[in-house]
């Protein structure tokens, strides 16, 4: 699976912030490794530099074989609540949309 991380014009998308949440990504959908080509992420703080609560915005998109791409949104106080939110949210997603593909075939 290919991690893809895009970071807008309000976060600096650093060697070491790309690194770290790969990472955490891999590890939270590595059970996906073989049915997910292509996991596109996109980082955002929706209120740049105004300093107000929940904005940090995660975008995932996973683009699966055979299949549509399947999309999670979330928004948290901070980057890293935002993307192991949706981490866990696309973790329950992919895992529900795989077995109705199971018991279909």
């Amino acid at each position: 699976m290919l991690i893809q991380i895009n970071t807008d014009k309000n976060i600096e998308g650093t060697v070491e912030l790309i690194a770290h949440f790969t990472e955490v990504l891999k590890e939270s959908l590595d059970r996906f490794d073989e049915q997910v080509t292509r996991l596109e992420v996109h980082l955002s703080d929706e209120n740049g530099s105004k300093n107000a609560g929940d904005d940090k915005k995660c975008v995932l998109e996973a683009r699966l074989k055979g299949a549509n791409p399947v999309v999670i949104t979330t928004i948290s106080a901070t980057l890293h609540q935002s993307v192991k939110a949706a981490a866990d949210k696309m973790f329950l997603t992919l895992e529900k949309n795989l077995e109705k593909k199971r018991v279909q075939s």
